[in-house]
């Protein structure tokens, strides 16, 4: 049997046109996603992009930074900076309990070096005026030692002014009210200003019939002073202040005053009772009253 022969296949263009619409003609011509898409998958992965080289800047090397030394600064400035550091202690310094608190922990930049020792002991004793006998209530007000006994005799060389209160124990003054060598009074040679301030006289008859006895107070005081200004003949003024109440024509300041003008002392008044040297209690209560 012969064999079937094939009838050969029409072309497209003789079939004419064929009524499937390809997938690709319902897309907008030259749409980018349509060129994505055509990408392969591996020609997308990292290892086939090209690699753009990034310039890194050069990473600085790290100089250390040296530290700041104190001692490198002008003196000048340094003082001004312990005047700061001392700024918020108190200006009179009085033997009380709460110096540990106040005063203590300050003093602890004696103890960086020797250096700062000198001149922060400097500023700090310099600029200050300490009280002979102490005035604040409790222990401290009957003790035996003093604030000036518990000093050294180099801080005690620093001082340049004291205070003598008086009026405290007005009645009965404390036993450690003395003036005896352990005291270093004479050693206080840089003191040449001596503030006197009283806080009572006992001679008023506000007084009368509490006080001791007559004058015994008032007396007390003048010796008090009198020996105070024998152990420092470096002392050139005394300042005389008060409160209100005092009188510079009462018998408490009238002795007080004796006494220094017979060492031959400059008399200076201070600026709470603010006394002058020509004006008297009388022109002082009628300008009140005015």
């Amino acid at each position: 049997m012969p064999p079937r022969r094939l009838k050969p296949k029409a072309s497209r263009a003789a079939r004419g046109p064929s009524t499937a619409t390809p997938a690709h003609a319902t897309r907008t011509q030259n749409d980018p996603e349509d060129d994505i898409s055509e990408i392969p998958i591996h020609a997308l992965s990292l290892s086939n992009t090209t690699k753009v080289p990034i310039e890194v800047p050069p990473k600085k090397e790290r100089v250390p930074r040296k530290p700041f030394r104190f001692l490198d600064l002008p003196t000048e400035l340094r003082i001004e900076i312990y005047i700061l550091y001392f700024a918020g202690t108190d200006h009179v310094i009085d033997l009380d309990a709460d110096n540990y608190k106040r005063i203590h922990k300050k003093l602890g930049i004696f103890r960086t070096c020797r250096t700062l020792y000198l001149e922060a002991s400097h500023v700090f004793y310099t600029t200050r005026t300490f009280r002979i006998f102490p005035t604040q209530p409790g222990r401290s007000f009957k003790t035996k030692k003093p604030l000036l006994a518990r000093l050294s005799a180099r801080q005690r060389r620093l001082l340049t002014s004291l205070e003598l209160r008086l009026g405290p124990g007005w009645n009965k003054p404390p036993r450690g009210w003395v003036v005896n060598p352990a005291l270093g009074l004479s050693e206080c040679a840089g003191v040449h200003k001596l503030t006197v301030f009283v806080q009572c006289d006992p001679s008023d008859n506000v007084f009368e019939g509490f006080r001791e006895a007559d004058g015994f107070y008032e007396g007390f005081s003048k010796t008090l002073l009198d020996q105070v200004l024998a152990e420092m003949p470096f002392v050139d003024r005394v300042h005389f202040d008060a409160w209100s109440s005092v009188k510079k024509s009462g018998a408490m300041m009238a002795g007080l005053l004796d006494v220094a003008k017979a060492r031959g002392k400059e008399i200076c008044w201070g600026p709470e009772r603010n006394w002058t040297d020509n004006d008297d209690d009388i022109a002082h209560v009628d300008s009140a009253i005015v």
